[in-house]
């Protein structure tokens, strides 16, 4: 079998399994929180009693200056720009 094809079945087996968790994970309810009934919104974070606790100014501090955070996405914005390029050029 040539790597075309191996990719294809390795895909197309990794999107079955996937689709069999997600399945099998809300069939069964896992994942929710009985003291927590919400309904659909139980995965929401929004729904938690005092989550805006969480989201107060000065609750999460950094703990490095805030240019390397942007020279951390800039340079995680050329390596992915780099991968597609490559991708690209494959074809």
């Amino acid at each position: 079998m040539d790597r075309k094809k191996i990719g294809k079945i390795v895909t197309i087996i990794t999107g079955v399994a996937v689709l069999a968790a997600a399945l099998f994970i809300m069939i069964n309810g896992l994942g929710l929180s009985d003291s927590l009934d919400f309904g659909a919104g139980a995965y929401y974070y929004a729904d938690i009693p005092d989550f805006d606790k969480n989201l107060t100014p000065g609750r999460f501090t950094a703990s490095l200056p805030f240019w390397v955070y942007v020279l951390l996405f800039l340079a995680w914005g050329a390596l992915m720009y780099a991968v597609w390029r490559w991708l690209d050029r494959r074809k």
